[in-house]
């Protein structure tokens, strides 16, 4: 067990997966299991679930800078970017990253009238001139890049652009405040350290207008327990009326984790994350970084003594990843530099 940030956690040594997979609080991981325990014994009534969904949704417009009113709940990142996708315009041209997470650039690839093209990340700020709308995570999955938010949005505002960024490896280590893009998205299950199966996105007034509910349902309705049935369709006034019907378990978890989360000092957060990181460049002779996530070309014999060593980590487009967050130290650092030594 692993004390950090005024909660506990139960962790091993050496997990640095994040990226992949948050582990949950120690009263995330309790919330979530009286869950179920009250689930087995058929405690629960469906409205009770309503107070969860209502906190993580407050917790979460707080992590990325956003009034909670323009904030939709989902299950999956990708449902809520189809939601975006299915409001462009026919004829609309889309701008993503070279090598961005399917999650974002699928959902816009797949519907007919729109053409998706790839930049290079570097080049991604330069390239915005001639694009209806730009999609991009803030931190990318498979290396960890963060991207200039600043110069992208300005980047945007002078072409005319609207700019939809996926805060799901970022939202949980990073500061944010996001209130200048047009559509925010994220998921619950890797930093934000609560269970997979939640996901929100956070619209401004004007691109609310130019989202399409295609997957409008009684969760939806300007009062969820009043449209359950018949017409006429009433949905809600604001973001709700994006809603997808919760998950429970992960809502619950959710709303355990994320008001802590909101709660921390950003800043010190960062610092942790990043010190970590940039402990292991150091270690291996490397430049400094700025991010938490660490992505290194390794040989197979180097991967494996990672995996003997007790190292969890990921394997993304060919590199080795590892991801530091609050519950890792300077030992996860040393078990590393040791296997690579």
């Amino acid at each position: 067990m692993r004390a950090a940030f005024g909660e506990r956690f139960d962790v091993p040594a050496g997990y640095l997966d994040t990226a992949s997979i948050g582990i949950p609080t120690h009263t995330t991981g309790e919330a979530t299991e009286e869950a179920v325990r009250r689930w087995r014994a058929g405690a629960d009534r469906a409205p009770d679930f309503d107070e969860p969904v209502s906190v993580a949704r407050r917790a979460w417009a707080e992590l990325v800078g956003v009034p909670a009113h323009r904030v939709a709940i989902s299950a999956s990142v990708s449902q809520l970017v189809s939601l975006v996708a299915a409001g462009l315009p026919d004829g609309s041209r889309v701008l993503v990253a070279g090598g961005e997470f399917t999650s974002v650039s699928f959902p816009f690839a797949v519907r007919p009238g729109l053409s998706v093209t790839e930049a290079a990340p570097d080049a991604l700020l330069s390239t915005v001139a001639g694009h209806d709308l730009v999609a991009v995570s803030v931190v990318q999955s498979a290396d960890g890049r963060v991207l200039d938010v600043a110069g992208l949005l300005a980047a945007a505002r002078a072409a005319g652009a609207r700019v939809l960024l996926d805060v799901t490896q970022a939202a949980g280590w990073l500061p944010l405040r996001l209130d200048g893009a047009d559509w925010v998205v994220g998921a619950s299950y890797k930093w934000l350290l609560a269970p997979r199966g939640a996901a929100w996105l956070a619209t401004s007034e004007e691109a609310m207008a130019a989202t399409v509910p295609v997957a409008a349902n009684w969760y939806s309705g300007d009062d969820p327990w009043q449209t359950v049935y018949g017409l006429p369709l009433r949905l809600a006034g604001d973001a709700r009326r994006l809603d997808l019907a919760p998950v429970w378990l992960a809502q619950v978890g959710a709303a355990a984790a994320l008001p802590w989360l909101a709660g921390l000092d950003a800043s010190a957060v960062r610092a942790h994350c990043v010190g970590l990181a940039n402990e292991l460049l150091r270690g291996l002779g490397r430049p400094a970084g700025d991010s938490a996530i660490v992505s290194l070309d390794l040989d197979r014999g180097a991967a494996a003594r990672l995996a003997a060593a007790g190292v969890r980590a990921a394997v993304r487009a060919g590199r080795t990843r590892l991801s530091f967050h609050l519950y890792n130290t300077a030992d996860d650092v040393r078990l590393v530099l040791d296997a690579l030594a």
